[in-house]
């Protein structure tokens, strides 16, 4: 007979064990800290919707009509330049099985929620202006979003980009914030879809300190603890390296005490502090591939959300020009996407139609082939591709994204895959929605 260590017999062919249970005991309570250090650090994605894209206007010129404006002159762009699936395909070379699909998803789209995300700019877009003057450009921002956010008009996340916190525009930053946010609570309340963008982070101190503005804003405003929460926008080569040779995103991460929701790549800031050329200062020149990978490293497992910054060729002019353009930045969101950076920046109205064109056939093109992989993998059928439980959250991840966007139909992901989205949200690891 063999016996377990704690003196039970066990029959013979059975099996048994050597280590006490106090063994298992003893290495449990050792590990009790890392157990929850790696569940603080790590609690993985946090179930929400994250837009394909956020769209940054300078603060002087948002209105309560600025999204339907911004739809109304992609539409005419569209009309103007690409009316047609065949003209869209034959500008962008989308396959045949789906230009069609993606141009009526496109126009849709910039019908009913042309942008998904907006960020008023207090910074780069909006400049240094005489206190008095930004001041009631904070005031009537949160007059502006009051009203959108009433009138059922408002983009899914709104918020602010402040000036950073850097000595020479510290002040002015907090006083715009504090501006916007009180005349937000004056005004009803802060919104559910409300993000704030904190800009040029160099140090962990700067997040901790704008954490900590936070903080003391709740405290005086009696809000719960952690309602406010904010993006990092990775925009100086310190915030990728720091000055000890460490990789300095995870430290940003952890200043921001729980309160980081994503980091925004800036394409241009960061190029330049490298010494990149204007002329090649682009989402995919290496320098922003060696920062995005670590921002990416960083952020996954943490809930922290990624976005790629934008293009600055702007879509205008003949429509040669224009074709050129969009030809540019679809392939830039295309490769974002494959690079699992599934938000970038939008400069114009003229980049909403090959945003979701992009996104659009990025999800449409991979739904049969998603699919029918989740599918077998859920029903143990094996395949042409022996899938693992963490192929299986990347497949529901990507259909989960394509129905949030519009891109794909609750009916035809079921219709595929026997999968309702609390299906999916259990196999990608999500929260249930």
């Amino acid at each position: 007979m063999l016996k377990r260590a704690g003196g039970a017999a066990m029959p013979d062919g059975s099996g048994g064990t050597t280590l006490a249970d106090a063994v298992r005991e003893r290495i449990g309570a050792r590990l009790a800290a890392t157990d929850a250090e790696l569940a603080r650090r790590y609690p993985g994605d946090p179930g929400t919707r994250q837009p394909v894209h956020t769209v940054y206007v300078p603060a002087d010129a948002f209105a309560e009509d600025t999204v339907r404006s911004w739809g109304d002159q992609a539409l005419a762009a569209l009309d103007a330049h690409a009316p047609d699936a065949a003209a869209l395909a034959g500008v962008l070379g989308l396959p045949a099985d789906v230009a069609g699909t993606v141009h009526e998803r496109v126009r849709a789209k910039l019908r009913r929620e042309p942008v998904e995300d907006l960020r008023i700019d207090f910074e780069d877009g909006y400049g240094n202006r005489p206190d008095a003057e930004e001041d009631a450009a904070a005031v009537a921002a949160a007059r502006t979003v009051t009203a959108v956010v009433a009138a059922g008009t408002a983009p899914p996340y709104l918020g602010i980009r402040m000036k950073c916190l850097e000595a020479a525009v510290r002040d002015r930053g907090i006083r715009t914030l504090d501006l916007f946010l009180t005349g937000l609570l004056a005004g009803g309340g802060l919104p559910d879809g409300l993000v704030l963008t904190l800009p040029k982070v160099t140090f962990p101190e700067q997040v901790a300190a704008m954490a900590a503005l936070c903080g003391e804003f709740e405290r005086a405003a009696g809000l719960p603890n952690g309602r406010i929460r904010f993006e990092i926008q990775i925009e100086t080569t310190q915030a990728i390296l720091g000055p000890d040779g460490a990789a300095g995103v995870p430290r940003l991460i952890d200043a921001a005490g729980g309160r980081a929701t994503a980091l925004h790549y800036g394409t241009f800031d960061y190029s330049a502090a490298c010494g990149v050329g204007a002329a090649h200062q682009s989402p995919d020149h290496p320098v922003a591939d060696f920062a995005k990978a670590v921002m990416q490293a960083a952020a996954a497992g943490t809930g922290v959300r990624l976005s790629d910054g934008s293009t600055n060729v702007l879509p205008v002019g003949p429509t040669e020009r224009v074709h050129a353009a969009w030809r540019l930045h679809y392939g830039l969101v295309r490769r974002a996407l494959a690079r699992a950076y599934y938000q970038g920046w939008d400069m114009h109205p003229g980049h909403l139609p090959t945003r979701y064109a992009a996104v659009y056939a990025y999800y449409r093109e991979g739904l049969d082939a998603t699919a029918a992989r989740l599918a077998a993998y859920v029903a143990r059928t094996g395949g042409e591709v022996l899938d693992e439980p963490a192929t299986a959250r990347a497949l529901s991840g990507d259909l989960l994204r394509g129905l949030d966007c519009g891109a794909l139909d609750p009916a035809e992901v079921t219709g595929r895959t026997g999968l309702g989205p609390a299906d999916l949200a259990a196999l990608a690891g999500r929260p249930a929605r």
